[in-house]
């Protein structure tokens, strides 16, 4: 039995009260986007309709107030990765322009041609993409850490791929396998090579307890928008000596402490790399989507979604015993992001079924075409759990799965 009452949290998500297709809605979509609880919507709402102003710029009560709220839950948001400071906590609009971030600001003044950037074939293209813009543009060189038979990183020539490395970015949990990479031994050993190390977080600080400072890592990225928050706001945590050093990322108001006409002086940390007008009131909800996670407890979290994805894995497998499973079996090294597919059914066409039955999943490459290649396959379908999901969802799934697999096959 799950450690949550889910019944009762599933009553505090308006979305999951939907009706769709004349059937209740099943979302399991979760890895995408979570959906948002009554108290962040109410926490946002407030904000809107009695104490909105821009923050940092004004003294009368309402911009303190909106002021007083914004940093409120940057410093919510610090505390929940285990930040040291909340001055090392910069808001940016999503992960992808954090990671975009330390490519510009910290890879631009120190990468040169022939430096090494080490990622692995299980990144999502934000964590790709901006390195191979940067090769293209200094001449710095890739290399890759491929992913095993049973869809863990190997790690066999881990000393030699990151022999001469800058750096290491590695996704902590995969938005597809849903494998759980064990942060701290790959730090230690790109630490060892003197290479600094950037995790992609998103997948991982919505489901399980985090600690930057336990990992040892120097940039994690991560968003408000998976773990119940609002979209456009996003987090870098970095380690302060590394963002005092960088030249700021975009400029503007907010982020200078002066400026003449022979140039400028920037802001302290972390508003040097927040320059115009920030997302309040999405810190806001950002931060009360943080209270409800601690009010339920990350260790419960996380024995929810193992006994469900555990139940999901078999029910999976025991109905369809053809069915492709892209991820570990063993759910403690793994999150609750399932792809899988049928031989001869094409993902999208699997997923347009399932809308039929308002089982929501998604269907695609999941933003990581160089993993699909090395899976062979053009597409999976996805099912993803979260807090509010139940084993009732997953006998859904498999039934209108089930409804699918018999209307191709005909």
């Amino acid at each position: 039995m799950s450690s949550l009452d889910v019944e009762r949290i599933r009553g505090d998500f308006p979305a999951l009260q939907r009706v769709v297709n004349g059937r209740p809605v099943v979302f399991l979509d979760s890895a995408a986007s979570a959906q948002k609880p009554e108290s962040v919507l109410r926490a946002m709402d407030d904000i809107y309709r009695g104490s909105y102003a821009n923050v940092h710029r004004g003294v009368y009560q309402m911009a303190e107030e909106a002021t007083a709220a914004f940093e409120n839950g940057r410093a919510k948001v610090a505390s929940f990765i285990g930040a040291p400071s909340r001055d090392e906590l910069i808001f940016v609009r999503n992960a992808t322009e954090a990671i975009n971030l330390v490519a510009y600001s910290w890879g631009r003044a120190n990468l040169r041609a022939g430096d090494v950037v080490v990622v692995s074939h299980m990144e999502h293209h934000a964590n790709v993409v901006p390195w191979q813009m940067l090769a293209a543009e200094r001449g710095i060189e890739l290399r890759w850490l491929p992913v095993t038979d049973d869809f863990r990183l190997d790690l066999t020539n881990l000393e030699a791929t990151l022999d001469g490395a800058r750096l290491l970015a590695i996704t902590a949990m995969s938005n597809v396998l849903g494998t759980i990479n064990d942060i701290r031994p790959l730090a230690d050993a790109a630490h060892a090579h003197d290479a600094l190390v950037l995790v992609d977080a998103c997948q991982y600080v919505p489901h399980l307890r985090t600690d930057v400072a336990a990992w040892d890592a120097d940039f994690v990225a991560f968003s408000a928008h998976k773990m119940l928050g609002p979209s456009g706001i996003g987090a870098l945590w970095a380690r302060r000596e590394l963002l005092e050093a960088m030249p700021p990322f975009l400029g503007g108001g907010e982020m200078i402490r002066d400026v003449r006409l022979d140039g400028f002086t920037t802001n302290d940390l972390p508003w040097k790399f927040e320059a115009g007008t920030p997302a309040i009131v999405e810190a806001v909800g950002w931060g009360a989507a943080i209270d409800y996670l601690e009010a339920l407890g990350m260790d419960a979290v996380r024995d929810h979604e193992e006994r469900l994805t555990r139940y999901a894995l078999d029910a999976l497998t025991d109905r369809f015993p053809q069915i492709n499973i892209y991820g570990p079996q063993d759910v403690s090294v793994r999150g609750g992001a399932i792809s899988f597919l049928f031989d001869d059914i094409h993902a999208h066409d699997i997923s347009q079924v399932l809308d039929q039955h308002a089982v929501c999943v998604r269907a695609g490459h999941h933003c990581a075409k160089p993993l699909m290649r090395q899976l062979g396959v053009p597409a999976t379908s996805r099912a993803s759990f979260y807090i509010y999901n139940t084993e009732a969802e997953v006998d859904a799934l498999v039934v209108a799965l089930a409804e699918a697999e018999t209307f191709f096959k005909v």
